[in-house]
């Protein structure tokens, strides 16, 4: 029930004290203790992300750590903790300044509650109470969501979906999971886990049922894992003179360089990604769809995508984009969700808290 995890490779801290001080200024933007500013969340199986944003959502500074031997609920607030206060120390803002926090995280998430329900990619989370330990940690406002929704409020904020009041955003990395705009707003489903395409059953694939929290039918044939294990399966038939250890996006590579092995996965994962989003369409009735994710935007899988979704199109019409933010289509989204916390919780009377 998780949707896709978009992985990236663990770097540092990327500004230096001088370098957002001086971005700031260049843009004419506040930079005092009394503007107020936010944290966005992105929360990974391996990596953490944090960017540092002012009240018009421009980012002074961002870090990014390992989260391969810390990835208990406990051990993750505690290193956000610690990369709040050494962005904060970083542009030489007290901790006073801090209007809220959000965090994306790769799992089923209940958004009213701020609870973490179930997620495949960190070993331990079930049903933890995320927002209120970040606000507690923190003290500040908190919101929680998905990662891939908040990826598609990125993208709706300032990516390719900019404008667009209906789309989904398909993210495909480890997995794939799909964030739903309609009228505007993410739709969320009944029980959160709306946009869990992970778990279609495609014909050809075993349709036995899937343990709660483990990856899914169609994430295992066109997620980056599933690829990767084709891949090997295939390669041992020999045919190819690429090497068997390849991940999905070298394997897209060697497909537009012409080797027939490669090329025959990129057309099976084209095909079938063209067949979940022709059927999301019929549903839904969206007219555009966006890739993200690492693999997602590889420009293979999106001309062999859309060579399939032309020959479909007559019934239902659509627009196929590539994201616009790419790896940081998530860490956006979670800005911008900050950002409306912020705003909702100023708004409200004294003594008064969000629902």
């Amino acid at each position: 029930m998780n949707k896709q995890r978009m992985t990236e490779t663990p770097t540092t801290r990327s500004s230096s004290p001088e370098t957002a001080s001086t971005r700031a200024k260049q843009q004419n933007l506040p930079t005092t203790a009394d503007s107020g500013y936010v944290v966005g969340v992105d929360i990974g199986g391996t990596n953490l992300r944090l960017a540092l944003a002012n009240m018009h959502g421009a980012v002074l500074a961002r870090s990014s750590s390992s989260t391969v031997n810390s990835r208990s609920a406990e051990a993750v607030t505690h290193m956000i903790h610690r990369g709040v206060q050494d962005l904060l120390q970083e542009v030489s803002l007290p901790w006073s300044v801090l209007r809220a926090v959000a965090a994306g995280v790769p799992g089923v998430t209940d958004v009213d509650a701020g609870i973490v329900v179930a997620t495949s990619y960190l070993v331990g989370w079930r049903d933890v109470p995320l927002r209120s330990l970040l606000e507690t940690m923190l003290g500040a406002p908190a919101a929680v969501d998905n990662d891939v929704n908040l990826a598609a409020l990125g993208e709706s904020w300032a990516g390719a979906a900019k404008g667009a009041t209906d789309f989904v955003f398909l993210a495909i990395g480890t997995g794939i999971g799909a964030g739903i705009v309609l009228n505007g707003q993410l739709f969320h489903g009944s029980r959160w886990a709306a946009g869990e395409i992970g778990y279609m059953l495609v014909p050809g694939a075993k349709d036995e049922p899937v343990e709660r929290g483990k990856p899914g039918t169609l994430a295992g044939i066109i997620g980056g894992e599933g690829i990767k294990a084709q891949w090997q399966r295939l390669w041992r038939q020999g045919g190819t003179t690429l090497p068997e250890n390849l991940r999905a996006t070298e394997v897209f590579d060697g497909a537009m360089k012409g080797d027939p092995q490669a090329q025959i996965i990129l057309e099976q994962s084209g095909r079938m990604l063209a067949a979940a989003i022709y059927n999301m369409t019929l549903v839904l009735n969206c007219p555009l769809f966006v890739l993200g994710g690492r693999v997602g935007i590889h420009p293979a899988l999106f001309d062999a995508t859309e060579r399939f979704l032309e020959r479909w199109s007559a019934r239902a019409p659509l627009r196929l984009m590539r994201s616009a933010l790419g790896v940081d289509a998530q860490l956006m989204g979670a800005v911008r969700l900050a950002l409306d916390t912020a705003n909702l919780r100023s708004a409200l009377p004294i003594g008064k808290t969000a629902s």
